[in-house]
């Protein structure tokens, strides 16, 4: 029964991964997911922090900032655990004809530090400013169908990295508010 279901599960991620790395390398495309890729690097995480800071003041961005100041490093660390416990290897290195578009930043795929990170930020900040929920869902989920479109992640290390930051902003939030 596990393994059945976990070869049904494997072939729907590789015929998902197939259908939006299949987007094909067009240049606008292959250029908008890079940039929105790399806005989830995390360095301008910071910047956003002294903004929130700057403009609204201690009393908003105080609570945004000690969150995260617990959450992000709870989150590399679980993801760190993750990355070397699983060790799966990244879709360009099993599927014959993919290709990465982008350099991934280390030898395995589970789960996706690049959404992971969106996420927690995504929770972070809807939770400060409600008003941002839809525009930072899409962004969030714009890394994600990024990470795969490059080519250095499947489906499934994407939600594993949605759930792994939605659940350390949580536990950030938890902590401090």
């Amino acid at each position: 029964m596990l393994r059945e279901f976990t070869n049904s599960l494997t072939r729907w991620d590789t015929l998902l991964f197939h259908r939006i790395f299949g987007w094909g390398d067009k240049r606008i495309l292959s250029r908008s997911f890079r940039i929105i890729s790399w806005s989830a690097n995390g360095c301008l995480y910071p910047f956003i922090g002294l903004y929130v800071h700057l403009t609204f003041g201690a009393a908003t961005s105080k609570p945004l900032l000690l969150s995260a100041a617990l959450a992000f490093p709870l989150e590399r660390l679980l993801y760190h655990f993750l990355k070397q416990s699983m060790k799966r290897d990244r879709p360009y290195t099993r599927i014959v004809d993919v290709h990465f578009r982008v350099r991934p930043p280390d030898q395995f795929s589970f789960p996706s530090g690049h959404t992971a990170s969106a996420f927690l930020m995504m929770v972070l900040l809807s939770n400060t400013f409600p008003a941002l929920q839809i525009p930072t869902l899409c962004w969030g989920a714009s890394v994600g169908v990024a990470r795969v479109y490059l080519g250095v992640h499947y489906p499934t290390d994407v939600l594993a990295g949605a759930l792994l930051g939605i659940l350390t902003a949580q536990i950030g939030m938890w902590f401090i508010m």
